[in-house]
């Protein structure tokens, strides 16, 4: 039986999730229901250490998945946003700059009701 290539799916209305940490930032585009259609990442577009959490490294990964997110038919996204990483607000730039409609924006970070001890304040 021969291997078919994956179908197109035609998706008009998605999700862009960006997960911005200190240390890179991921965008994950979605359709509705939560089915990952196209994903990129600063370390995936060959960025490495401290580079990846540039907000240029961020403006190029959310670029390449819009673009790939787009090849499934998608045209508007709302975007979930987590993480206070620097680049949130150019990730959200740059989908809205690779074509794709912005219908709405959440910070979906999630905050503790005083649960984990954070991580030991840094002496420069």
């Amino acid at each position: 039986m021969a291997k078919k290539g994956k179908e197109r799916k035609n998706v008009a209305m998605g999700v862009a999730h960006i997960h911005a940490s200190f240390n890179n930032t991921i965008v994950t585009i979605t359709d509705t229901s939560g089915n990952v259609l196209s994903w990129s990442s600063a370390g995936n577009k060959g960025f490495k250490g401290s580079r990846k959490s540039t907000p240029f490294a961020s403006q190029l990964a959310a670029e390449t998945a819009a673009k790939k997110a787009m090849e499934h038919g998608m045209r508007q996204v709302e975007v979930y946003v987590k993480g206070p990483g620097t680049g949130r607000e150019s990730a959200i730039r740059s989908i809205q700059a690779a074509g794709l409609e912005i219908v709405a924006i959440k910070d979906v970070t999630p905050i503790p009701h005083n649960g984990c001890r954070p991580p030991k304040r840094r002496r420069v």
